[in-house]
Formats: C-alpha cells, sequence, structure tokens
C-alpha cells in the first residue's frame, strides 16, 4: 500500500487540468440529494407546529416513510454511481463523469439498491451494539459500492462481505487517508460548502487509488501510474 502522498498525488494527477467535469458531476449529485431532503422536510419547516399535532402523527409518519423509500430506491443507486464515475476518472481517464454516474445508476439497478441497503443494515445492526464497533464496520464495508458495479456476478450480500475480506488489516488505513484531507474540509466549511465540489473528487479519486492496490492485493488487475 502506498502512502497518503502518493494517494493524494494520484488523484491530483488525473484531476489536473480536468476538474470542470469532475465537479460537475459533484454538484448534480449533491443538488439532487439536497433537492430531494428539501422537498420531505420542506412541510414541517413550513408548520413548526405539525410534529406536535396528533392528527398529524400519520402525515408525519408517512413522510418518514417516503424519505425513506427515497433515500433506499433513489440515493443508494446514486451514491453507487457517483463514487464509481470518480473510479473510472481515475482507473480510465474518462472524464465524463456525470454520464458516467447516471450510466452506473441505471445498470443493475435493484442488484445495487439491495446491496447498499444490506451493507447499511449491516453497520446500523453493529452500532446498535456500541458506536465504535460501528464505524470500524463503516470502514470495512467501504468498497461494497465499487465491488456491487465491478462484479454483479457477486450477490448483494456477499458485496460487502467481499468488501471486509479486502479491507483486512487496512481499515485504519483508509482512516488515515480520510483523516488527512481534515484542513481541507475545514477550508471548505469556511467557504460555506462550495470548496467541498473540488474536496469531494479530490478525496474520491485518492480512495479509488486505495482501491486499486487493495484490487492488486486479491490478485485484480489494477491502474498502473
Amino acid at each position: 500500500m502506498r502512502t497518503n502522498k502518493e494517494y493524494k498525488n494520484a488523484a491530483l494527477a488525473r484531476l489536473d487540468g480536468n476538474w470542470k467535469p469532475a465537479v460537475l458531476a459533484t454538484l448534480v449529485y449533491l443538488l439532487i440529494v439536497m433537492v430531494f431532503a428539501g422537498a420531505y422536510q420542506a412541510p414541517a419547516f413550513l408548520n413548526p407546529a405539525m410534529p406536535t399535532a396528533p392528527e398529524s402523527m400519520g402525515f408525519l409518519l408517512g413522510i418518514g416513510g417516503a424519505s425513506l423509500l427515497v433515500g433506499i430506491f433513489l440515493f443508494y443507486p446514486l451514491e453507487v454511481g457517483y463514487h464509481n464515475s470518480m473510479r473510472i476518472l481515475y482507473e480510465r481517464r474518462d472524464y465524463d463523469s456525470t454520464r458516467n454516474m447516471f450510466d452506473i445508476f441505471k445498470s443493475n439497478y435493484l442488484h445495487k439498491v439491495a446491496g447498499m441497503f444490506l451493507m447499511n443494515l449491516k453497520v446500523l445492526l453493529w452500532t446498535f451494539l456500541f458506536i465504535i464497533p460501528g464505524i470500524v464496520m463503516a470502514f470495512a464495508y467501504a468498497m461494497t459500492p465499487y465491488i456491487l458495479e465491478e462484479h454483479p456476478e457477486i450477490s448483494a450480500w456477499d458485496a460487502s462481505a467481499r468488501s471486509r475480506e479486502m479491507m483486512k488489516g487496512h481499515k485504519f488505513d483508509l482512516f488515515y487517508l480520510y483523516l488527512s484531507f481534515i484542513g481541507w474540509a475545514l477550508l471548505a466549511i469556511v467557504t460555506l460548502g462550495i470548496g467541498f465540489l473540488w474536496l469531494s473528487p479530490y478525496v474520491e479519486g485518492a480512495v479509488a487509488a486505495f482501491y486499486n492496490d487493495l484490487k492488486a492485493e486479491q490478485g485484480e488487475m489494477a491502474v498502473t501510474e
């Protein structure tokens, strides 16, 4: 495995002169998430008394259920699409990231929905035990979105198990890689979040490089610099 600096340099090398499509894909992804999340929060925001009114409880439960379904059937496969569009940018230098995100979203759709649902369910169940095991398992399952796209022959349940196997001995490595971006994240917050449009592709590129090294360890073909 390479150092954090090497992963970050690899990501920057791919993005150099090609930031625009990666930033655009990130903007589209975040706008979809914010629009749909905001749409389901709007009724309670516009009428703050609603949550305390007994007659509105059924309506609020309906809103909560609809939000859950949107999360499962829209955000989960879209997350797979976004992660893999950045992976494709890194691996193939294919910079049509927005189109790639939606193409991936549509292919093997139910398989991706099921895989992400089961992954998040496993993390949730671990979190019910204690917070720390939940965090550890979130890193163990972090490669699941890539596996769901690259290995559709692997069952939705086994995709997260495959990620857990790949991440043995490397969970702290990934945590440390994310931690190395903390300074940039603070700067992005200072810009009222606008900086995340650039930071997210940077992080995704570094994680894609990390994933490639994991694949090499498993005997799979990895991208050479």
